[in-house]
């Protein structure tokens, strides 16, 4: 696939509008239909010999809007040391936790400007993390600084993983890297994440010794990846360390786009049965349905998992961020996801 191609491939698709998006008075313009068609401008811009992308857009800066020009690298080291300093100003200190139960095992809710947990349960003990892995598998990918436009070859060996899991990709399929972190992130698929994983610097063995390695690097003290999918029943963190994850996960705006992107049709290229094109939807029902504002957003399942999700959120331009682990159903994730926005949009100020 060219890069003329590739840039097209990566058009959003905006059609899709909910017939009956939630109101909610935490409702705001943040993420959603808007975040693909941002991303593409940092994926396919002019890059210099340090990877480093000039771009319109700086992301999220702290009350839902966007900030002005400025250049963003692949990597963290920008970044690293002011996520939290940036949200430090223009927010009162909040007291109260929220009054809330839940039906997940694992939960953590934690206001980002100051630190302060503001929901836990269980929240330090690890637990099977799933597909929420591939935020992980994102970060370490994007501090690679590789060729976003370089096409990659799905092959047999991308579809083989700890346990089966469903897929519409096929071996032999063509798509460029950034097309393959997409689907990773916005649809969760396991071959792409493996892909990708296969064509880092080194090989996939030196793929998962970066994530463990990015992992201990951020102090997440509980966690393990035995992959990049998170299929495998070993990958785990608590929440109190997928905490730490998002919070990392923020200082990439390819993240941040990626993964709110609500839905998307993918051109894949396959020489052997044909080209076609794949549409694809958000794994999260919130992201798609826009009701809430959402920067960064990931759902997992395996049966050692349970129904997982984490998000960073910023209600009322407070942001927060939610963790839930090991959820038994699908509706008491959703459940226990939306008492807890619901809960943020009318906690109290001090």
């Amino acid at each position: 696939m060219t890069a003329i191609s590739a840039q097209a491939a990566l058009a959003i698709n905006e059609s899709e509008r909910p017939g009956s998006a939630k109101t909610v008075s935490a409702k705001i313009s943040w993420g959603g239909a808007d975040s693909l068609s941002e991303a593409r401008t940092i994926m396919y811009s002019n890059t210099s010999g340090n990877n480093t992308i000039r771009k319109v857009d700086n992301g999220y800066s702290g009350n839902g809007s966007t900030s002005g020009s400025s250049s963003l690298s692949f990597g963290t080291s920008q970044y690293s040391n002011n996520y939290g300093s940036s949200y430090s100003s223009g927010y009162n200190s909040y007291g109260d936790t929220l009054p809330i139960s839940t039906g997940s095992r694992g939960v953590m809710v934690v206001d980002v400007a100051t630190g302060q947990p503001l929901y836990e349960k269980n929240a330090h003990a690890a637990r099977p993390i799933a597909s929420i892995t591939k935020l992980m598998t994102a970060m370490v990918i994007l501090d690679a600084g590789q060729d976003m436009r370089e096409e990659i070859v799905l092959e047999s060996i991308d579809f083989v993983g700890p346990k089966k899991a469903s897929s519409r990709l096929r071996s032999g399929d063509r798509m460029n890297r950034a097309e393959l972190l997409l689907m990773t992130l916005m649809k969760s698929e396991n071959p792409a994440a493996k892909s990708l994983a296969r064509h880092y610097p080194g090989g996939y063995d030196s793929f998962m010794a970066a994530m463990n390695a990015k992992a201990r690097s951020l102090g997440m003290t509980t966690a393990f990846f035995g992959d990049p999918t998170g299929l495998d029943k070993r990958n785990v963190a608590s929440p109190a360390d997928l905490v730490k994850m998002v919070k990392a996960a923020g200082q990439y705006e390819v993240i941040r786009r990626f993964s709110t992107t609500a839905n998307h049709d993918f051109y894949v290229a396959n020489f052997a049965s044909g080209n076609r094109t794949y549409p694809a939807r958000n794994t999260s029902y919130l992201v798609r349905d826009k009701a809430y504002p959402i920067g960064i957003s990931k759902t997992g399942f395996i049966n050692e998992a349970g129904k997982c999700v984490v998000m960073e959120t910023s209600i009322n331009n407070r942001p927060a961020i939610v963790v839930l682990l090991g959820a038994g159903s699908t509706a008491t994730r959703w459940k226990d996801a939306e008492t807890i926005l619901n809960s943020l949009a009318v906690r109290r100020s001090i």
